[in-house]
């Protein structure tokens, strides 16, 4: 009879003994409408065989109280369900056949065979009434490695599979694995987590413990990619053998502690491995003396809760574990059933683990140790850890709803009715409640609801694994934390230290992008935050910075300004330039007939004094900020203003020439051609002319002169050529004017021009040669008072020497301004040693042209000055 290995293996269970032969039987079963395959690793591993010439059997050792808590979890999650109005009010119930995976991908497989063929009783055929009803979903496993051998397996039948542990990534590939479901969410987003983990608390050099395998590879693989991308570098990859029974594996547990001994600036390791795993791991850290306590392993979920992990050790001795788990559920049903499971004989009679958990030995070998309810119930209740306990039930409340949805259309008793694929398409769409609350699978068939960030703690000498410090949304990718920091989070792990700013990162080839110098910004670079990997270049027309700096400096801008201590001065000089000339040409007005006056030239000097008042405004637009119009403007107003005011004094030069002129044919010609005011415009239009072309072709125009640190804001004269045409045609009509001015020294001194003019104009031809080298070779800012200073010298020089002297006359020597004075002097003058023709003449022509304004006593004068010769 087929059913014989069946009990041979009945046999050897009930005598405790913690070996498996067949697989074909399940561990645990219940009747019911609805048949749910359980796969749980109820056992730690298999036992080696040496004679491997013949396929078989692989036996289970070292009893798992984690699987076997989990299993009990199924059991009463269907229990609940079979009491549930979900399943009670259509008269239907569900059954369960449980394996034991042994955490093992061969076990699993021989195991999961009972899952796709059915199994009959003694003396029945496949196909007679006796036959057990087939699988219609299976639960499980834990191991994302047993999972995707078993969910290829499934496949060929389309039966589904709905793990509550295994995490995979590749798990979610809906074309690779279609009926593979599960109640958790895949490890890309605790991979996402960590990393998110990581950043927030600024470590950035950290080290990677997994185990082999399709999940330790596919988490290590998500989290490197994940933590490169968000410049965290990864030290080192190490990676555990399954199975550490092996003989490399102590060898590689012994490699993973060298590593992190040479590596002691990585202050934080993330691990994937396995409780056993991390447990000889410690061991072995201990064992080298490595002190551990500024350490912080971030455990992902598949040791996260598991306390033997410490094994004999205390918390202190292994550093600070943060940890991931799945979301809990309430866990106070489950507890009361693990207490008065003693008392449940159906339970018992029915579930082999059951037994041989009750007959597990303690450390000193006595059997049945744990017989006694309160016992038993204690160990239960240590090792059942609530979140793993939450999916598992959520699982089972998944299958539940879906096969209500399926039998609240059709007959689910009659064996054949109900299909896997049916179950299957129900659970891909159904909504169902646990605990009050709404779930549901994803198209990728997962239920995401984050994660729980736990900190383990040891108060009091008692460990809690289960201190939820952070709750991860992996909707936003976020944190939202219970405390205001998390202590350990002050930890520091980096490679290099942060660049502060004002420097930038620079990474050795071939090294960690981690790992790097600091380098300070050179001149007109800043960096404005930590870490940047290259400086910022300041805008160089209005910024500056220097080097190693945080921020650029706006450049000064400067100008001739208005507050410049020197400017007041000029300013001050031009606006009493402006006050003398104005009351210099009220006192001409009010004198106008005098012969002081019209000795100065009538009607010109108040046309001189009207120059000068111009010229001294136009000092006045070389302070301030310059403009466009402001350049314009300065240089044209200087440039008409004086060319005027030295026409008029070119007219007074030439009335002296024609005073020596002692041909009388020539004298007659000049005197007609002599036309004062003719002579005036026809200067001043010249220059007009020039100014006008300057002003067509090239004009003056603003002008910003950048510098290191300051921008310079002055006037581009546009053609230097038009300006020094302006100024060369000033400085030829001087030499004009100092010319003829010259001549006529010798005249009568109180009413004598020539004096005047020839100083003033020496005056302003010294002060524009020397105008010419030193605006040339001088820059800066107070460039345009170089030339402001030159034009208040030609002012003040044309004021001082053409009628300040007379201003005198006028005000303090009135006695001369008469003209008996002036009769006098020109008498006095003719007396002095005069004893030729040609004195006579030079005489008389030069007092004549004195006293041309006195058309109506030049006959007087003529007659007085020949009876005195």
């Amino acid at each position: 009879c087929g059913c014989l290995s069946e009990i041979l293996a009945w046999a050897g269970r009930g005598q405790g003994n913690a070996k498996v032969g067949d697989f074909k039987a399940a561990g645990a079963t219940a009747p019911g409408d609805i048949i749910i395959g359980g796969l749980f690793a109820i056992h730690e591993g298999v036992e080696e065989s040496a004679n491997l010439s013949a396929p078989h059997a692989s036996q289970c050792a070292r009893f798992n109280m984690d699987g076997f808590t989990q299993a009990l979890a199924m059991i009463h999650a269907v229990e609940s369900a079979n009491r549930s109005p979900v399943l009670t009010t259509l008269g239907i119930s569900l059954g369960y056949r449980i394996h034991d995976s042994c955490s093992d991908v061969t076990t699993a497989l021989r195991a999961s065979a009972d899952f796709t063929q059915p199994t009959t009783d003694c003396g029945g055929g496949a196909n007679t009434s006796n036959s057990s009803p087939p699988i219609m979903a299976v639960i499980g496993a834990s191991s994302s490695e047993i999972s995707i051998s078993v969910a290829r397996q499934l496949n060929l039948e389309l039966i589904p599979q709905i793990s509550y542990a295994s995490t995979a990534i590749i798990l979610s590939d809906k074309k690779r694995f279609p009926t593979f479901l599960r109640t958790v969410p895949s490890d890309l987003y605790q991979t996402r987590a960590m990393v998110q983990l990581l950043s927030d608390s600024k470590w950035t050099w950290v080290g990677v413990v997994t185990t082999d395998g399709d999940y330790g590879r596919s988490a290590l693989d998500s989290f490197f990619s994940q933590a490169t991308a968000s410049g965290i570098c990864v030290a080192f990859k190490e990676i555990l053998p399954n199975s550490l029974t092996r003989p490399d594996g102590e060898s590689a547990v012994r490699q993973v502690a060298t590593t992190l001994r040479r590596n002691p600036n990585v202050k934080v390791v993330v691990s994937f491995a396995k409780p056993t795993q991390m447990m000889y791991l410690y061991q072995e850290l201990r064992g080298l003396g490595l002190g551990l306590g500024e350490r912080v392993w971030v455990a992902s979920d598949s040791w996260s809760s598991s306390k033997e992990v410490l094994g004999k050790m205390d918390l202190p001795d292994i550093g600070h574990v943060v940890g991931f788990t799945f979301k809990t559920g309430n866990l106070a049903h489950f507890h009361h059933y693990l207490m008065n499971l003693s008392d449940n004989n159906d339970v018992i009679g029915n579930n082999s683990f059951l037994k041989e958990f009750y007959s597990l030995p303690n450390g000193s070998g006595d059997p049945k140790v744990v017989s006694s309810s309160t016992a038993a119930a204690e160990i239960l209740l240590n090792n059942s850890y609530a979140n793993v306990v939450f999916n598992v039930e959520m699982a089972v409340s998944a299958i539940a709803h879906a096969v209500a949805d399926i039998c609240s259309r059709k007959d689910c008793k009659t064996p054949g009715n109900v299909q896997p694929w049916q179950v299957l398409e129900a659970l891909r769409g159904s909504r169902f409640e646990l605990e009050g609350k709404s779930y549901t699978f994803d198209q990728k068939g997962d239920i995401n609801m984050g994660y729980d960030v736990t900190l383990w703690r040891s108060v009091r000498g008692v460990i809690n694994i289960h201190d939820v410090v952070a709750e991860y949304h992996p909707i936003n990718n976020s944190f939202i934390y219970t405390m205001h920091r998390i202590p350990m989070q002050d930890v520091v792990s980096v490679c290099s230290a942060s660049c502060e700013p004002g420097k930038f990162k620079k990474t050795a080839e071939g090294r960690h992008t981690c790992c790097y110098e600091c380098i300070n910004c050179t001149e007109n670079h800043y960096s404005n935050n930590t870490d940047m990997d290259q400086c910022l270049s300041c805008d160089t027309k209005r910024e500056w910075s220097l080097e190693g700096s945080s921020g650029c400096t706006h450049k000064t801008l400067e100008f001739f300004s208005w507050q410049d201590g020197f400017a007041v001065v000029l300013l001050a000089l031009s606006a009493l330039g402006i006050v003398l000339v104005l009351l210099v040409g009220a006192l001409f007005l009010h004198h106008h007939q005098t012969p002081v006056v019209k000795a100065a030239g009538g009607p010109l000097s108040q046309i001189i004094l009207l120059s000068l008042v111009g010229s001294f405004v136009s000092a006045v637009f070389f302070v301030g900020h310059p403009s466009s119009l402001q350049c314009k403007v300065r240089q044209v107003l200087f440039g008409l203003s004086f060319t005027l005011c030295v026409s008029c004094i070119l007219v007074k030069s030439l009335k002296i020439l024609l005073a020596f002129q002692l041909n009388p044919d020539v004298k007659d010609v000049l005197r007609r051609l002599y036309q004062p005011y003719a002579i005036i415009c026809l200067c001043v239009a010249l220059q007009v002319l020039t100014c006008t072309l300057w002003l067509v072709l090239q004009s003056p125009r603003e002008k910003a002169t950048v510098f290191a640190t300051t921008v310079l804001a002055e006037c581009d004269e546009g053609s230097h050529v038009a300006f020094g045409v302006m100024l060369g045609y000033i400085a030829v009509l001087a030499l004009v004017c100092f010319a003829c001015a010259f001549k006529g020294r010798k005249l009568p001194q109180k009413y004598n021009e020539a004096r005047f003019i020839t100083f003033s104009m020496l005056l302003y031809l010294m002060s524009w040669v020397m105008f010419v080298p030193v605006y040339v070779t001088t820059s800066g800012k107070y460039l345009p008072a170089v030339e402001m200073v030159v034009i208040l010298i030609s002012n003040y020089g044309v004021l001082s020497c053409h009628f300040f002297p007379k201003c005198y006359v006028i005000l303090f020597k009135k006695e001369h301004n008469t003209k008996s004075a002036f009769m006098k002097n020109v008498f006095e003058y003719s007396r002095k040693g005069i004893t030729d023709s040609r004195q006579q003449s030079v005489v008389y022509c030069t007092n004549l042209s004195f006293m041309e304004e006195w058309q109506e006593e030049s006959h007087f004068l003529k007659i007085s000055i020949k009876s005195v010769v």
